[in-house]
C-alpha cells in the first residue's frame, strides 16, 4: 500500500496534525507539506515541499494534473477540502479529504536526540501576526524577573538583537528540548517546544486556545496575562 499525505498550513497547523499523519502511515508513505516543516516529519519514506509539486495549479489551469498523483493507492489530503474545483479535478483519484482544523485529540511528539535539561529559559516573542503578540515590554519584564538565564529566540526574518536563530526547525527542536521552560505567543515555535516535551507557557491574545493551543502535559495557556501571572505559571511548571 502506497499512501500520500498532503498537509498544508502554518508550522503549528502541521505540528498539531502530526499524530493523525503518523497514524495514517502505510507500507510506503510520502508526505507533501510546506518546505519549512519537512524536517519535523520523521516517519515518512519521502517528503516533498508543496511548492514543488504543482498541486496549486490542479483545478485552476485546464489540463494540469500534479505529477505522481496517479501512482498512489491512497491519498489523504488536508488540502483542497473546501475547493470544489480541486475536488472535481481529482474525483477519479483515491482521495480522502480532512478538515483544515486540527483533530481534537492527540499530543504531538517530535523525537529528538536525548540531551539533559539546562538551566535556561527560552523566550520567543513573535507570532505570525501582530494581533497575536503579547507586548515586547511584557516579555522583557518577565525576562528581568526570572530566576534563571534567558535566551531569546527568533526566526531568520524576525528582528531581535542577540537572538538564537536556526534555519532548520528540527535543529531548533533539539535546542528547545534542553530548555528548562519556554515562554511564547500563539506561534508555531510554541507548538514545537511543547512537542519536544519542554514546559511551555503559551500566551494567547486573539485566537481560540480551545482549538489552537499547544498540547502536552506541561503546557500552561494564558489569555493576555500580566507579567506576574506569567511568572507564576513558570514557577508552577519548573517546581
Amino acid at each position: 500500500m502506497t499512501r500520500l499525505l498532503i498537509r498544508p498550513g502554518a508550522i503549528g497547523d502541521v505540528i498539531l496534525s502530526l499524530p493523525a499523519l503518523e497514524a495514517a502511515k502505510a507500507e510506503y508513505t510520502e508526505v507533501w507539506a510546506p518546505r519549512v516543516t519537512l524536517p519535523l516529519i520523521r516517519f515518512a519514506e519521502k517528503k516533498l515541499a508543496l511548492a514543488d509539486t504543482g498541486l496549486d495549479l490542479v483545478g485552476v489551469v485546464d489540463g494540469i494534473r500534479a505529477p505522481l498523483l496517479d501512482t498512489f493507492d491512497s491519498i489523504y489530503s488536508w488540502y483542497g477540502a473546501n475547493r470544489p474545483e480541486f475536488r472535481e479535478a481529482v474525483r477519479d483519484l483515491p482521495f480522502k479529504f480532512f478538515p483544515a482544523l486540527p483533530p481534537p485529540e492527540g499530543f504531538p511528539r517530535i523525537p529528538v536526540p536525548p540531551a539533559p535539561r539546562e538551566d535556561f529559559a527560552v523566550i520567543h516573542p513573535f507570532a505570525s501576526s501582530p494581533a497575536k503578540r503579547w507586548p515586547m515590554e511584557n516579555f522583557r519584564a518577565v525576562a528581568e524577573t526570572l530566576a534563571m538565564p534567558v535566551r531569546w529566540c527568533a526566526g531568520p526574518e524576525e528582528p531581535l538583537d542577540c537572538a538564537v536563530r536556526f534555519d532548520d526547525l528540527y535543529e531548533l527542536a533539539g535546542w528547545l528540548s534542553r530548555a528548562r521552560v519556554y515562554i511564547g505567543n500563539d506561534s508555531g515555535i510554541s507548538h514545537l517546544a511543547a512537542a519536544v516535551g519542554t514546559p511551555v507557557v503559551a500566551i494567547f491574545m486573539t485566537t481560540d486556545p480551545q482549538i489552537w493551543a499547544p498540547r502536552g502535559n506541561r503546557v500552561a495557556v494564558l489569555n493576555n496575562p500580566s507579567a506576574a501571572t506569567v511568572l507564576q505559571a513558570v514557577q508552577r511548571l519548573v517546581d
